[in-house]
């Protein structure tokens, strides 16, 4: 087994460490940059690494919110958070590491869709909770997702922002510090 070189651990460890403690820090309800650093980790890193930092940030996150414990959300979280980890390392293989203008575009439509799918997937696990006390899962459900509405619409919103503003300079940054030359291209938005 190849280990990575010294220059990645510490870039990986040091971006663990941020993001768990942004996670951990009161905040608004849904205003987070953790999609993002996962998405971004992947990107970079690859699927196995935004995964491994998805897992390991919301299972801490799951014990020690500011928000309280996780408790049965605590799996849907983690599965969530995977799902945007894989969505940074499947976005960084299809650039190959080029990003340029267009990258944002395309980040804040990750970034809208990806917190999407993570909404729906949480909201499954309250559909589950409320099932646990006699709800029918079709109620369950629906019931899940309209009292989560303006909390998903918050989260959507503001990580569609992040995700368009700050994923590329985040990008060049990282690609910088790993060694690798400037990866944004000065090209038009349209060809």
């Amino acid at each position: 087994m190849r280990l990575p070189p010294t220059r990645q651990l510490v870039l990986l460890s040091t971006l663990a460490a941020l993001c768990i403690g942004i996670q951990l820090t009161p905040r608004l309800p849904n205003v987070e940059f953790t999609s993002l650093t996962v998405f971004l980790v992947g990107a970079i890193f690859g699927i196995s690494s935004g995964v491994a930092l998805g897992i390991l940030v919301m299972f801490i996150n799951g014990f020690f919110s500011p928000w309280g414990f996780a408790g049965l959300m605590l799996p849907f979280q983690v599965t969530g958070m995977m799902v945007v980890g894989i969505g940074g390392g499947l976005y960084g293989r299809s650039k190959n590491g080029l990003y340029d203008a267009r990258s944002c575009i395309e980040a804040a439509i990750l970034g809208a869709s990806l917190t999407l799918v993570y909404d729906v997937i949480t909201n499954f696990g309250v559909a589950v909770s409320f099932m646990l006390v006699g709800t029918p899962l079709l109620l369950a459900f629906i019931s899940a997702i309209i009292s989560g509405a303006l909390f998903s619409l918050i989260h959507i919103v503001s990580n569609t922002a992040v995700f368009g503003l700050i994923f590329l300079p985040l990008t060049n940054t990282l690609q910088k510090l790993l060694g690798g030359e400037k990866t944004w291209k000065k090209e038009p938005l349209l060809t």
